[in-house]
């Protein structure tokens, strides 16, 4: 999450905030520390029942709002919302079982992520392989911890993971300040260290059209929906498994819309993803000569070692690419991006034409230029506001956290184009804020109440009319009479 707030806020934004944010960090940690050490023991100080109403109030709230949502933001609404109001449940109900239950839901949820997270690296072996298995062997830890009635009997269940909330996310802030005091550019953008070159190097003429073009602080702080057809947006197009496979694919949830889909025939089909820019950037990276992709040699593919690696080609364009095969799925349309950062990006990274199925493929080639576009995105929307607005509308957007595990996914894994599908769809939202669910139902009452008055004159102007008939009055004479619209 660290690089994802670095992404959207930017470097320049959080460096002059690094002190601030070093100090939330450590309080955090040490207030989780303490209320982590509280729940060790039977005296529990921790105040568990107003902390459960206080969970039960939001997750209705947010309930009461989900139907303004639009899409996925829409869904995401009613997870958080059924899930706060489920836990909070089960806390109310005391007793053991719901402490019980609490605990071998979140056990459950630290050991599947857990064994996830080692057998990709095992299987596909990226570059720090060997990290993501302790940090998997870490969470496996963790779901023991919470399966095991020691020391409390799943009392302290609740202080147990806002702990350790508190103490991750704390550290998440120490290091956010560490890195954005040292940094004079985002790494989590830059491609390599030729990027960061051509950053300090006196902009092409490319360059600097992009630069005139670039978008300046927004003027919107929100938007309702989606750019509209005819406006210019940053796209990405997905085609996913199903929707590319040459023949009828068997349905198989959640593998075939975040891997690959397997036809009647037994062919694989993993998807693609590209981007496009008003600009006339086009990024859309594809194996020079056809992979083999049968389900003998599909596990080998996987690896993410040079031995994978084969040369690659870049598509010139959209309508070249979608007539040469078929027009794409689904598309993600975002208006607040960096055209400069953008193309800054796209010189330096189409240099290498490698490809690598789960190294360096198309998805990630998507995401990676997604990032640099995005880069500040946040900033630019809430930076007329000041002070730590940005920062906390930020770190209070749900699809943040949707974001960033989509992110740790495909690090540990590697990037399909059903991950890219709905980290785009979770950055438009962060890029392009909507407005808040309490702000979009007061609009929406509004409107209805104006409706709601506009019919009622439209009925008392006929009713008069009507009546004026009756008694053989001319139409035209009612205002006259005092009927009028106001």
């Amino acid at each position: 999450m660290v690089r994802l707030v670095m992404i959207l806020l930017g470097v320049d934004y959080l460096r002059t905030r690094w002190r601030s944010l070093r100090i939330i960090g450590w309080l955090s940690a040490l207030l989780g520390v303490v209320i982590f050490i509280d729940a060790l023991d039977n005296a529990l100080y921790f105040p568990i029942t107003p902390f459960a109403i206080l969970l039960l109030l939001e997750g209705l709230c947010t309930l009461a709002v989900a139907w303004t949502g639009m899409g996925g933001q829409r869904t995401l609404r009613y997870v958080k919302g059924f899930a706060f109001s489920f836990a909070a449940a089960l806390i109310l109900a005391g007793h053991h079982h719901g402490h019980f239950i609490l605990s071998m839901i979140f056990g459950m949820l630290f050991l599947a992520d857990g064994l996830l997270q080692i057998v990709s690296a095992r299987v596909v072996r990226y570059r720090t392989w060997r990290l993501a298995i302790i940090g998997g062997s870490l969470e496996i830890a963790l779901a023991i911890f919470f399966f095991q009635p020691f020391p409390t009997h799943y009392v302290g269940t609740v202080p147990y993971c806002l702990g350790l909330g508190l103490m991750f996310g704390g550290w998440n802030l120490i290091l956010l300040s560490t890195r954005a005091r040292r940094l004079a550019s985002n790494p989590a953008v830059a491609a390599d260290d030729a990027a960061a070159h051509a950053a300090s190097a006196p902009a092409a003429p490319a360059q600097t059209a992009a630069r005139a073009a670039s978008p300046g602080r927004p003027t919107t702080l929100e938007w309702d929906g989606p750019p509209a057809a005819d406006e210019a947006a940053l796209t990405v197009h997905v085609w996913t498994p199903v929707g590319s496979a040459k023949s009828e694919a068997r349905r198989q949830p959640i593998v075939d819309r975040y891997i690959a889909a397997v036809d009647r025939h037994g062919v694989i089909s993993t998807g693609h993803a590209a981007l496009e820019s008003p600009e006339g950037i086009y990024i859309s990276l594809y194996p020079g000569v056809e992979i083999d992709r049968s389900p003998d040699d599909f596990t080998r593919l996987l690896r993410a070692t040079s031995e994978n690696d084969v040369p690659g080609v870049f598509q010139p364009d959209y309508p070249t690419e979608s007539k040469a095969w078929c027009p794409s799925t689904v598309q993600v349309r975002i208006r607040n991006y960096d055209p400069v950062r953008l193309r800054r990006f796209w010189e330096t990274y189409r240099q290498d034409t490698t490809y690598n199925l789960t190294h360096r493929n198309c998805s990630s080639s998507v995401s990676r230029a997604l990032e640099a576009a995005l880069e500040g995105a946040s900033a630019r929307v809430w930076g007329n506001l000041g002070g730590w607005r940005p920062f906390l509308r930020v770190i209070t957007t749900p699809e943040l956290w949707v974001a960033a595990q989509l992110r740790k996914r495909a690090a540990t894994m590697a990037w399909t184009p059903g991950l890219t599908l709905d980290y785009a769809r979770a950055l438009s939202m962060l890029a392009d804020p909507r407005p808040s669910g309490w702000v979009r139902m007061a609009r929406l009452a509004v409107r209805r109440m104006m409706r709601s008055r506009q019919q009622w004159r439209e009925e008392a102007r006929n009713a008069t009319v009507a009546q004026a008939g009756e008694r053989g009055v001319a139409p035209g004479a009612v205002r006259d009479s005092g009927v009028s619209d106001a």
